[in-house]
């Protein structure tokens, strides 16, 4: 997202502490003064809640005179009146300021203008936008509104790609948009807010089309109301917005806001990591909803709030009070949700004045504005002694400091220059400064890369921050902090330090810089190769999803990942990284990183460590967060999802049932009707895995459930769809999931999708012409028809069935087994299902299925020969109730050429009786 500074520029403001090629112009000596007193970076309240603003030294100053256009008239002419003070009861609130009213515009018309000229901003609200529509249950009506939608949408598209080209078009367009979107607008009146429209909440239609009028009106060039438009997505959906749809802007607009409740949540986590699982696992889940509950509430007063402010002549709404959730709505340990409350403030007061500078209001007496640059190296003793009175440190903020909206008033004070003019005085002021930071970076380089004080290291950390802040990313500036001796001194401090402001400090820092160039990067790796620092940020209770982003941004291998540790810290990351972090410039979602941390342990080491840390997934709960990432994240989230989930599955079969009885299978079906090749590919290649359950009655559950289909369309009909498209590899594993389904009904019918399946397994059974790696899939396949699975580990349990059952037990060779009487619950199903199995592939397969068996037994690689074999053995028992005595001739034919030659002495001795076995009951039949 752009600074402030950018969007303020392009609106046509300046800054006073800006350095021009050109000297400022002559000013008149009222001119000068008045600037020099009266220009600030926006109007106070825009940077403060109000209330916390001590007037005290405003009411006592002296009227100064001021110029025609006066940047902040409203709070001068309430120095000398009654209306300006807001400390009293029941007394006028001031005018807002248009400035500020303008600057706020700017702000949000600079975002909401990204639409029209970013094309990658662009794509990106168009996805979540189709992601959201994607959803929708076509069965449902609609009445129209979701068409409304997407047409004004389409219209909108058209106008910012420049496709009505005449004024009248473009006119047209602008008003039939406005119109379609604000009917489904309406949709969040009181009646209609909490309903949904083809199961899509109308709190989410609504804030897609305030937010496509918000794009309308800065087309229309009215940014006011366009402002407005924006705002009032946070009104109708905060959660989706603030999360989802806008979180960029909600973090530098709203979240300054709500600061105190993020401090809160966290340390109420803190209190609850000591309980055991059950217990936490429940009292998480209570705060969670207590702390997003109270963000959407706080997010839309403040949505709100700003929105009044647009309103043309408006007086100064009174600042939104959020409160911290009382102890009762989450059952906290906590012994009173104030003290919560001093914690926030004690923890963060120090953070904020050193990184953007003193809150107070500045004098604009020269002599003052030469004093407001502190040395941070006097406050060395001063910061000691205050880390035990942090309880008296919030009284004494609360009169003058409260997070401001922006980074608007960092030291040196940031400035408006009116008509154009530069200030002398505030270039000098630059310059001092400028010197000032340089002296004190330096001594923060000797301190951080030689001093054993680690207080001292900490105080170098602050300074290095503050002078990286107002440095605004200079070149200079980032080169002397990308010194390896520098980047090696914050890891020590991050190593040591127990201080979490000076952690996320040096944490942020870090990601500046590694995020900036390759070979900070580098520096990390080499002065850490083990991770030993991140394993410890990990374990906080507090910076973790923070430490998990730089992490992220250093991409590690696999080979620095071999502590056992590692799983059950990424997976917490996982859990609780649900919300995109800020490292000053640097954003990034804690889940992402988790996703790729786990792909490292699954995928990186030898099959035998992967497997491990598989396991460890798994026996740590895994599976369960997994489980919920597939149904609600986003689509590249749900890809990499199917991928762990396979591998787990891999190392540890016993969570296939598991799985196969909690996965969502319309989210899985979504995964194979998106165009998306690597997504479709990971949801067959997981639904190909959950398919090969042990038992048969477990498998029938699955695929009655499986059917149900997804979105209005029949599963059978997506599976049909995705195997004309799929590639020559797939197409045998959709084919038997294909017909897998359709045997769910009575095979006796004719069935165009069990002959589309029939068909494209016989042709990848082709070995003339078929690959190894398609022949091995073609095999699989065979297996997955035969009802019982080929474990990892063992061989076939249905090759050991019908071992057994043909009178042969692998552990003895002259021991002999019963026959079908005393077969089990399970082997009954499994019989029932493969004789609707043999009978729907000889009656679509025909003689080319039976000749297709017959090459394959003779000519494919080993593990399709055994498969065919296999598949003729026990298709073989009912050949008699599934073909005419014609056919059987013909059957005979084709397979006892193959079957004999793998009669033969030099075959495997479990290769020879299944064969045998088949010419036994062709011979027979």
């Amino acid at each position: 997202m752009a600074s402030l500074q950018q969007l303020l520029a392009e609106e046509g403001f300046e800054r006073g502490h800006r350095q021009f090629t050109e000297g400022p112009k002559p000013m008149k000596l009222k001119d000068r003064t008045s600037t020099d007193h009266d220009s600030i970076a926006l109007p106070i309240y825009i940077c403060h809640d109000l209330k916390s603003f001590d007037f005290s030294k405003q009411r006592s100053d002296k009227a100064v005179s001021r110029p025609e256009y006066s940047i902040k008239s409203s709070e001068r002419e309430g120095s000398n009146s009654k209306s300006s003070r807001i400390d009293g009861i029941g007394r006028e609130e001031p005018a807002i300021d248009e400035v500020a009213v303008r600057a706020v515009i700017s702000i949000l018309g600079g975002y909401i203008g990204r639409y029209l000229k970013d094309e990658i901003f662009r794509e990106s609200v168009r996805e979540k936008f189709n992601s959201c529509l994607e959803r929708r249950k076509r069965k449902e009506p609609d009445n129209g509104i979701l068409a409304n939608l997407e047409l004004g949408v389409e219209s909108i598209d058209k106008l910012v790609e420049g496709k009505g080209a005449d004024r009248e078009h473009r006119m047209k367009l602008l008003r039939n948009s406005i119109q379609l979107l604000s009917i489904v607008a309406s949709l969040n009146s009181k009646k209609t807010r909490h309903s949904s429209t083809c199961g899509i909440p109308n709190s989410h239609l609504s804030a897609f089309a305030q937010l496509y009028l918000s794009i309308i009106y800065k087309l229309d060039k009215n940014d006011r109301i366009s402002a407005r438009h924006l705002l009032q997505v946070f009104c109708d959906s905060p959660y989706l917005s603030r999360t989802h749809l806008l979180p960029d802007l909600w973090e530098h607009f709203f979240l300054p806001h709500l600061l105190h409740l993020k401090v809160w949540y966290h340390k109420e986590l803190e209190l609850l990591s000591n309980l055991d699982y059950g217990e936490k696992d429940k009292r998480m889940k209570a705060l969670g909803k207590a702390f997003n509950d109270r963000m959407d509430m706080g997010t839309t007063q403040f949505a709100l709030y700003y929105k009044n402010w647009l309103k043309i002549g408006a007086q100064l709404p009174a600042v939104p009070s959020v409160p911290l959730p009382s102890r009762t709505s989450y059952g906290s340990l906590r012994r009173r949700s104030s003290d919560s409350y001093t914690s926030y403030s004690s923890q963060n007061k120090n953070l904020f004045r050193t990184v953007f500078g003193p809150t107070e209001r500045r004098s604009m007496d020269l002599d003052h504005l030469n004093r407001a640059s502190i040395n941070a190296w006097n406050l060395q003793k001063e910061h000691k002694s205050k880390r035990n009175q942090k309880a008296e440190l919030w009284s004494e903020s609360k009169k003058s400091e409260s997070f401001q909206l922006f980074a608007c008033q960092s030291t040196p004070a940031e400035e408006f220059v009116v008509n154009g003019e530069h200030s002398r005085n505030n270039s000098r002021r630059n310059e001092d400064n400028n010197r000032n930071h340089t002296s004190e970076l330096s001594r923060a380089h000797t301190t951080i890369c030689s001093s054993d004080d680690l207080s001292e290291c900490e105080l170098a950390i602050r300074v290095i921050v503050k002078t990286w802040l107002n440095s605004h990313g200079d070149s200079a500036v980032e080169a002397e902090l990308s010194k390896a001796p520098i980047i090696e001194g914050m890891l020590e401090v991050l190593f040591a330090s127990n201080e979490d402001e000076i952690l996320e400090l040096a944490i942020s820092m870090l990601a500046e810089l590694v995020a900036k160039n390759e070979s900070n990067r580098q520096i990390v790796l080499n002065f850490d190769p083990q991770l030993e620092i991140f394993i410890k940020l990990l374990r906080s209770t507090s910076l973790f999803l923070k430490a998990s982003v730089l992490l992220y941004l250093l991409k590690p291998k696999a080979k620095q990942m071999i502590s056992t540790e590692w799983v059950p810290l990424i997976l917490r990351v996982l859990e609780f990284g649900d919300q995109i972090q800020t490292l000053f410039t640097v954003c990034c979602s804690a889940q992402v990183a988790a996703f790729y941390f786990l792909e490292q342990l699954v995928n990186g080491f030898d099959e035998d460590k992967n497997f491990e840390n598989a396991r460890a997934v798994v026996s740590h709960g895994g599976l369960a967060l997994l489980l919920g990432r597939i149904e609600k994240g986003e689509i590249h989230e749900r890809q990499n999802t199917a991928s762990i989930i396979i591998c787990c599955i891999q190392a540890d079969e016993k969570c296939r049932s598991y799985l196969a009885e909690n996965l969502n299978k319309a989210s899985l079906l979504e995964l194979i009707v998106l165009e998306n090749y690597n997504c479709n590919r990971c949801a067959i290649a997981l639904l190909t895995e959950l398919l090969c359950l042990a038992r048969r009655t477990q498998m029938m559950k699955f695929l009655d459930r499986l059917n149900n289909g997804w979105g209005g369309l029949s599963t059978m009909h997506i599976f049909l769809a995705y195997l004309q498209r799929a590639s020559s590899e797939e197409r045998p594993l959709v084919a038997a999931i294909l017909l897998q389904l359709d045997l769910l009904g009575d095979p006796s019918n004719c069935s165009m999708y069990r002959e589309e399946a029939v068909d494209a397994l016989t042709s990848a059974m082709n070995c003339q012409t078929c690959s190894e790696k398609i022949q091995e899939k073609s095999a699989r396949a065979l297996l997955m028809l035969g009802g019982l699975f080929p474990s990892y580990i063992e061989e076939a349990t249905s090759e050991k069935w019908l071992l057994k059952l043909a009178g042969f037990n692998e552990h003895s060779d002259d021991s002999f087994y019963g026959k079908d009487e005393n077969l089990n619950e399970e082997e009954k199903a499994t019989e029932i299902w493969q004789q609707k199995a043999a009978m729907a592939l000889l009656k679509s397969g025909s003689k080319g299925f039976l000749a297709a068996l017959a090459n394959c037994m003779v000519n494919g690689t080993p593990s399709l020969a055994r498969a065919s074999l296999f598949t003729v053995a026990w298709m073989s028992r009912f050949l008699h109730s599934a073909v005419d005595e014609n056919f059987l001739t013909t059957a005979s034919s084709i397979l006892v050429p193959p079957l004999l030659e793998s009669s033969s002495y030099d075959r495997a001795l479990e290769e020879r009786t299944l064969a045998s076995l088949s010419l036994e009951r062709l011979t027979k039949t």
